[in-house]
């Protein structure tokens, strides 16, 4: 199996924003970034394709000629909990120390650690890896489920998850057709 992890394309909130799970639109350069994820996918017949449940992955999601897309809360950006839709720089700066020195394990007040975004994330890539899916899957979702699944598949420790750079319509190329998964590149 050929796994498509797809970045949703940028997000109509203001910089510095935290938004996670908040329900947030896109922006008025939707269809043609969308265009350049199509660009991105020429030549690849999905046999299927999954989708964040949030409006900024399951719209672009609905653009990918991928049949109609599943959707599936284990894609969900992190919940950041009273932090979302907050300025980052508003955040008291010792409930941000405290969970920056421990993301995996710690959470935003009201919100869920990075570990157990990764928990929900492997669950959904060890279900889909046992499906009968033979052809490439497209997973349209957010850059904390795709970092959490490329340090699930190359055994990184999740603090090394973030050395990851993903743009908004990024495409990053998973194989699963051996013993163990194929990194076959990121965030092209």
């Amino acid at each position: 199996m050929e796994l498509y992890l797809i970045r949703h394309t940028t997000p109509a909130v203001q910089q510095g924003v935290c938004y996670g799970q908040t329900e947030v639109n896109v922006t008025e350069l939707f269809l043609e970034e969308a265009e350049q994820v199509r660009t991105k996918l020429a030549g690849i017949a999905p046999v299927a394709c999954y989708s964040s449940p949030l409006q900024r992955c399951a719209r672009l999601a609905a653009t990918l000629d991928a049949g109609e897309p599943q959707h599936d809360a284990r894609l969900k950006e992190m919940h950041f909990g009273d932090w979302e839709m907050q300025p980052w720089d508003n955040i008291p700066r010792q409930e941000l120390d405290r969970w920056g020195n421990d993301y995996v394990d710690a959470a935003p007040p009201g919100g869920e650690t990075y570990g157990q975004l990764h928990r929900r994330a492997t669950h959904f890539l060890n279900d889909l890896t046992c499906s009968k899916h033979v052809g490439p899957v497209l997973v349209v979702t957010h850059a904390g489920v795709i970092r959490a699944l490329l340090a699930e598949v190359l055994n990184l420790p999740l603090r090394e998850a973030f050395r990851f750079y993903l743009d908004f319509g990024g495409v990053t190329k998973l194989r699963f057709d051996g013993s163990f998964p194929v990194v076959a590149y990121v965030n092209r």
